[in-house]
């Protein structure tokens, strides 16, 4: 099972944690948040990583190496300027008939495995990892019609399928990302919608973590801490150093 993962983006949202380290090596616990997505992927049976990696592509690379240490093998597609989300799949090569892409930050507890062979069962071009997101409106909120309230409903709990940023794919998705230029996932979905291509929706009921986001990452860490063993299935989980990343590698 092959997984491409994106870990080209600056991380804006998570300064000043991500002002001297990419995020992919933003620490949870003692281990950075890409290390525990990598120890989970191979419990689940991946064995072959791409890492699509911009900036600060040398940190990553000094940091995960060749995979050796995690027992994968991981390779890296670096790009010259930031492409977006989907477009560096068109500068991957060998890439299987059907294989992961997911970004480097997130936090779940996805069956990997599961949710990759109901896609490749089917031979599906697309298949995205969903997640039901509640949202609490901290205000109270009126429905009004032609000038008068017609509710109040007060600090009212909205609920949204949002994506986990994980896919599994078909080769055949390369036909609608444009040869040149910035292209990003949400756009080779739509695409792929625009042309009649099925995109089917895996909905999980574990746990999921975007760590983008300040308040997320803090809400991680505690996870993490407080059930280890959830998140590295299969793994050493006593806490231990974090590797010492040389900033000079390239």
């Amino acid at each position: 099972m092959q997984a491409i993962i994106l870990a080209g983006g600056l991380g804006s949202r998570l300064r000043p944690f991500t002002t001297t380290i990419p995020k992919p090596l933003v620490p949870i616990g003692d281990r950075a948040i890409l290390e525990v997505v990598l120890e989970q992927l191979r419990h689940h049976g991946v064995t072959d990583v791409v890492m699509a990696v911009n900036h600060m592509a040398h940190l990553v690379k000094a940091f995960f190496g060749t995979g050796e240490r995690l027992g994968l093998s991981i390779t890296y597609s670096v790009e010259d300027q930031p492409l977006g989300t989907a477009a560096p799949l068109r500068l991957i090569d060998g890439l299987e008939d059907h294989f992961l892409v997911l970004n480097g930050d997130v936090l779940t507890t996805l069956d990997f495995g599961g949710f990759f062979e109901e896609h490749r069962a089917q031979d599906r071009t697309a298949t995205i990892a969903t997640y039901r997101k509640e949202q609490k409106i901290d205000l109270g909120v009126l429905e009004v019609e032609d000038g008068l309230m017609r509710n109040y409903i007060e600090k009212p709990i909205e609920h949204f399928t949002v994506s986990m940023g994980i896919y599994a794919m078909s080769r055949r998705v390369l036909d609608y990302i444009p040869a040149q230029g910035h292209f990003d996932l949400p756009n080779l979905m739509l695409a792929l919608r625009h042309a009649g291509v099925p995109i089917h929706c895996h909905e999980m009921t574990g746990e999921w973590l975007d760590i983008g986001r300040i308040e997320d990452y803090e809400t991680a860490c505690q996870l993490f801490e407080q059930n280890r063993e959830k998140y590295l299935p299969g793994s050493e989980t006593a806490p231990r150093s974090i590797p010492f990343v040389d900033r000079r590698a390239s």
